[in-house]
């Protein structure tokens, strides 16, 4: 980041100072994409919520589907009349619902008589996998788009079969304030912008897309593997098991106390948690996610969310596992 705020100059600038900052965009881009295995387009974004509105506002569709657990940031796309997929007792995404309603594209590749369906890879709030091999398949044949939401995968799981994916930089250390969104083929969005080959306004970020690409080569865990599945051992008895979990997002629910006593025990305790996703942990209601997935208003309300960074080390998920061991 220090050298793209000694290199910076709009990129966009055909003068040497700008011919010097586009050439370290771009190798900030390829970065990306190899660290990724992405062989298609990359547009730098602020953030994984820009990335959703961009498909949203810009992808060449007329129907739109979008799984019942998705982040607020796809599910407050609800102008477009986006139609919910239900959630099936395993926690996945109702592939059988789609189908049946999902029509068939009428016209020839990129035409806009297609659907956009946007499917996460992780969930934010209980850690579930959606294995969207089915999704992208039935999406394919009937000639429409997956959108999947990585902003909890990236920088640690392989990236889905999709067409478009979104992510944020600071969910795998890397600075706030810059994203991305992967298209397979720019001819699947409609221009909006003179920046990211048309497809973007705004100068871009540059010493946030060099610290982007640095945080994603560094991969870069405090902890091992067999540190989180130990710690997913501990407290086991407390987690909420929706589908295929991954070892960094826990659920946990409390045998008698409210979500929200829980977040302030802990915190005095020196302990960041959260009931709900980040973006709507400050409300009292129940989370919408938990909803989707099925789970007892009553469950709902004794149950945080519990998210292990990069950052966090082998002593604190010791620490945090010996004091929600002494809160239960």
């Amino acid at each position: 980041m220090e050298e793209g705020f000694r290199l910076w100059a709009n990129p966009s600038s055909p003068h040497a100072e700008g011919r010097k900052a586009r050439a370290a965009l771009e190798d900030a881009r390829e970065r990306v994409k190899r660290a990724l295995g992405w062989e298609g387009e990359l547009i730098f974004t602020s953030g994984a919520s820009e990335s959703a509105e961009r498909v949203f506002d810009y992808c060449d569709v007329l129907f739109h589907f979008a799984s019942a657990a998705e982040h607020d940031a796809i599910h407050h796309q609800t102008r477009f009349d986006c139609e919910e997929i239900p959630m099936n007792a395993a926690g996945a995404t109702d592939i059988g619902w789609l189908a049946d309603r999902m029509p068939a594209a009428k016209d020839d590749h990129f035409q806009p008589a297609r659907s956009l369906v946007a499917v996460q890879q992780i969930n934010s709030e209980t850690g579930t996998i959606q294995e969207t091999d089915e999704v992208f398949a039935l999406t394919q044949e009937r000639g429409g788009f997956l959108l999947s939401d990585c902003a909890q995968s990236v920088g640690k799981l392989p990236l889905p079969n999709c067409d478009m994916a979104l992510f944020s930089a600071h969910k795998f250390g890397g600075p706030i304030g810059i994203g991305a969104l992967l298209v397979k083929d720019f001819k699947m969005l409609k221009a909006s912008g003179g920046h990211e080959r048309g497809y973007r306004r705004g100068t871009e970020n540059l010493p946030g897309a060099l610290g982007m690409a640095a945080a994603l080569e560094a991969d870069a865990w405090a902890t091992t593997p067999g540190q989180r599945a130990g710690f997913a051992e501990q407290v086991a008895d407390q987690r909420l098991t929706i589908g295929e979990q991954v070892d960094y997002i826990f659920a946990l629910t409390h045998p008698s106390m409210s979500a929200q006593a829980l977040l302030i025990r802990l915190d005095a305790m020196g302990f960041a948690v959260s009931a709900g996703s980040a973006c709507s942990s400050g409300t009292l209601k129940k989370s919408r996610v938990l909803d989707a997935f099925g789970v007892p208003d009553d469950v709902a309300a004794r149950t945080i969310r519990v998210s292990l960074g990069w950052s966090t080390t082998p002593e604190e998920l010791e620490r945090f596992a010996e004091a929600w061991a002494a809160l239960c």
